[in-house]
């Protein structure tokens, strides 16, 4: 990722923190609409889930100037998934409910050069976690 994407998306997300309850929301409605079979994944009470999620992207884009810093905890979340069920195809499932959670956030901030930071961010680090869980890199958007 270039200075410039890593930028966009550290500024974009802090634009999206302040409704960061709403947007795991939808997040989540959304990728149960879009796969309804990772459903049984996740516990019922998607409380906790949400919150986690909200702060683990926070941490991902926090590191993202410093993407060394973030891969330990990368590597270690790709692991906990394969414990819960997760596959290497799920990956681009949920970035692109992710990147349809941010349009639908960021409203008229969802830009062309954001969506494409966003989408590099996403796919570098659904590479790095496909490659350390499951052995293989492959293509995630």
């Amino acid at each position: 990722m270039t200075p410039d994407q890593v930028k966009l998306v550290q500024d974009s997300f802090a634009k999206v923190v302040p409704i960061s309850e709403t947007a795991a929301v939808l997040f989540y409605d959304r990728l149960f609409e879009i796969a309804p079979a990772v459903k049984a994944l996740f516990p019922a009470d998607m409380t906790e889930q949400r919150r986690k999620l909200m702060m683990m992207l926070a941490a991902v884009v926090k590191g993202l100037g410093d993407l060394p810093s973030i891969l330990p905890a990368a590597s270690a979340l790709a692991t906990r998934h394969v414990s819960y069920g997760a596959k290497a195809e799920h990956y681009p499932v949920v970035g692109a409910a992710l990147l349809w959670t941010l349009e639908k956030g960021l409203g008229d901030d969802w830009t062309s050069d954001v969506a494409a930071a966003w989408t590099t961010a996403y796919g570098t680090l659904s590479g790095y976690m496909i490659s350390e869980a499951y052995g293989r890199p492959q293509a995630a958007e």
